[in-house]
């Protein structure tokens, strides 16, 4: 969402990585929703990455983080409501802090109270189920997890990861797993991370969990705070054909992160109707 707002043009997404569209180009959101529907997507994540009374904290003057996800699941659910097929809706919550900067989250007692917060707020807007990406690290992620259990709705959650395996704290994919595979937990994976380091992630959750798996990467987008992205851009049908990789490593939910477009989706789309015609995907 946030990179391919930015693509388009829409400044106001610079703010909190897609939120700032919600205040000034809700219409921005909604066509770029619509076009991952036409591109064949069955399942959108609408745009609360960072609507969190945590984050909002620095932006005094925008609406409350109710209202924000509000918006932005009534957002989803418009265009998904104007699809040939279903198509749910996932809210998606977030580390407090930087995705990529495991040592800046705040301890245990901020943790726990921030994102039980912001799964009720989300959970408030009435999602299909929360979507917890792009986590860092286990400790954060368990207790996010937590947090987002309670609210009662299916609950998905993805780690960044690096080379080899590792999460970016440095802990194995495998130990992320096991602390996350918990009642209420429906599925869990690996998103904003390089194509070529997708599979050997998923390998090791596969290995000690068996909950279905989740895998969306990114597609050339990184900048000097993400070094560990660095990958040149991939056409849309190899794109695709990478991610038929994930499927044999377990995945069952499969799309796209940073830097990939409704164009690489509908070839995902193309792909899975040719070898799995009941697969589902997300972007």
């Amino acid at each position: 969402m946030g990179s391919q707002l930015l693509q388009r043009g829409v400044a106001s997404a610079t703010t909190l990585w897609g939120v700032g569209a919600l205040v000034h180009d809700p219409q921005a959101v909604l066509q770029l929703h619509r076009d991952y529907v036409a591109a064949g997507c069955e399942v959108l994540t609408a745009n609360t990455f960072r609507v969190s009374p945590y984050a909002l904290r620095r932006f005094p003057r925008y609406p409350q983080a109710w209202e924000l996800a509000q918006t932005a699941v009534t957002l989803a659910r418009q265009a998904a409501a104007e699809a040939p097929r279903p198509v749910r809706v996932l809210a998606s919550m977030t580390t407090l802090e930087d995705c990529y900067r495991p040592d800046l989250a705040p301890d245990d007692l901020t943790l726990r109270e921030a994102h039980r917060h912001t799964a009720h707020i989300l959970a408030q807007a009435s999602p299909d189920g929360l979507l917890l990406e792009t986590f860092n690290s286990i400790r954060e992620a368990r207790i996010a997890c937590e947090a987002a259990r309670a609210t009662g709705l299916p609950v998905l959650i993805c780690f960044a990861c690096q080379s080899g395996g590792r999460l970016l704290s440095g802990e194995r994919a495998a130990e992320a797993a096991k602390a996350v595979t918990l009642p209420g937990v429906v599925a869990i994976g690996v998103n904003c991370t390089r194509l070529v380091d997708l599979v050997p992630a998923l390998t090791q959750m596969a290995a000690v969990s068996p909950l279905p798996l989740v895998a969306y990467a990114n597609n050339g987008w990184y900048d000097e705070a993400s070094p560990h992205l660095a990958a040149a851009k991939v056409p849309p049908q190899e794109y695709a054909r990478c991610m038929l990789g994930c499927l044999a490593a377990g995945a069952r939910l499969v799309g796209g992160c940073c830097g990939t477009t409704p164009e690489d989706m509908a070839a995902l789309r193309a792909l899975l109707d040719q070898h799995f015609p009941e697969a589902t995907m997300a972007p």
